[in-house]
């Protein structure tokens, strides 16, 4: 069970470990072992050294926070704010970073491989922690090195570091044991890996353009569908990417006159860095990659968009009115403003928008509309909807 604080005693235990670190009178380690801290606000603050071994931090605000040689054995991280974070050195075996942001973050030297914890109860014996679960949700260890060497031979119950689309983006990794760590979905854009252990990590759909990753360690690694840095320029059938939607566009603005439609499956479009404002109505890219782009007011009105990597995309302002949006990923794209309601292709005839299985956790909704868009098990954790019109749309689970 966690223990629940008050601001007041968060308070008081930061004022003695700043003496503790400054080493004056009356100065104590600060410990939130086991204490349930989601969503405080900690920007700036020195915890060095503190001991938080266990702790729910799900949410908190730990941006430009100092976090060095900190035990953060088996925490519970998930959707933290820990860009610019100084994680040096620090222990985070068997934490959960899903979905937390650690841009410009320094992990260099921490330790990040699997851990559990095994505590005494009364009834059991020793029983296993783990962090609440959602479904489709792994379990997750939190830890307390007490009592571990009585649980590390249990077959099916070690766990790894879990930053599943965590962002990471500039991160300093050097010489961080991440053995076993599941990085899946990551954004690992221009991040320092060197001499990282990497062994055996899972790195399924992980961003790894511009990574450092001199003399780190992959081996047995599983780097299926990983992005690295696209080449300069893309070829579909021998043909530049830029000029078919060259003469894509040609076929929107001639009414099919002149010009033809873009067939793009499995297409990488990063290269182009930007489609904003282009007329790209009823094209056909599913499965594409379009990672980190702007697509900021793009007319994409009844384009096939299904499985497409759209992850920190910004499709601000964006007429997706009847597009096919099946099981994209969308994750903290940013959507604001864009019209995803149904297309009009005739009296009284409507295609509706589909983002069934969508994921579109943190993604920034505000002020977008999906009237009756077909939501069905789409993921909206974390998603911003302020002012967003979601009039008869199909949301059941």
């Amino acid at each position: 069970m966690l223990q629940r604080v008050d601001f007041a005693q968060v308070k008081s235990a930061l004022e003695q470990h700043q003496r503790y670190l400054q080493g004056l009178p009356g100065g104590q380690r600060a410990n939130f072992s086991h204490m349930d801290l989601s969503n405080f606000g900690f920007e700036g603050t020195d915890l060095s050294q503190a001991e938080l071994t266990g702790a729910r931090l799900r949410g908190a605000f730990l941006a430009d926070a100092k976090l060095e040689r900190a035990v953060l054995f088996g925490c519970d991280l998930r959707d933290a704010d820990l860009r610019r974070a100084n994680l040096i050195k620090a222990d985070l075996r068997g934490a959960c970073l899903r979905g937390a942001n650690l841009s410009g973050a320094d992990l260099a030297e921490c330790d990040m491989r699997e851990g559990l914890i095994a505590v005494q109860d009364l009834e059991s014996g020793f029983r296993i922690l783990t962090h609440d679960r959602k479904r489709g949700e792994l379990d997750y260890a939190v830890v307390n090195g007490a009592n571990l060497a009585r649980v590390h031979n249990s077959e099916g119950l070690t766990v790894a570091t879990d930053f599943t689309d965590a962002v990471l983006a500039g991160t300093r990794m050097v010489r961080a044991r991440m053995n076993k760590a599941i990085l899946d979905g990551a954004d690992l854009t221009d991040a320092e890996l060197f001499q990282a252990d990497l062994n055996g990590a899972s790195l399924k759909r992980a961003v790894l353009s511009g990574v450092d990753m001199g003399g780190a360690s992959f081996e047995d690694a599983d780097l299926t569908g990983a992005l690295q840095a696209p080449p300069p320029l893309i070829y579909i059938d021998d043909e530049p990417l830029h000029e078919i939607l060259d003469d894509h566009e040609l076929w929107c603005e001639s009414d099919g006159q002149k010009g033809r439609p873009a067939k793009l499956s499995g297409a990488d479009f990063r290269s182009m860095k930007s489609v904003a404002r282009r007329k790209l109505t009823a094209m056909s890219a599913p499965d594409c990659i379009f990672f980190g782009m702007s697509l900021e007011r793009a007319q994409l009105q009844g384009a096939d968009l299904s499985g497409c990597d759209l992850r920190r995309v910004n499709l601000k302002g964006a007429d997706l009115r009847g597009a096919k949006l099946r099981d994209a990923d969308l994750s903290r794209a940013n959507l604001s403003d864009a019209d995803v309601g149904p297309l009009e292709i005739a009296e009284g005839r409507y295609i509706r928008a589909d983002l069934t299985r969508a994921n579109l956790r943190q993604a920034d909704l505000s002020g977008a509309k999906f009237v009756r868009a077909r939501m069905l098990e789409a993921d909206l954790e974390g998603a911003k909807l302020d002012g967003a019109n979601m009039k008869d749309a199909e949301l059941e689970v």
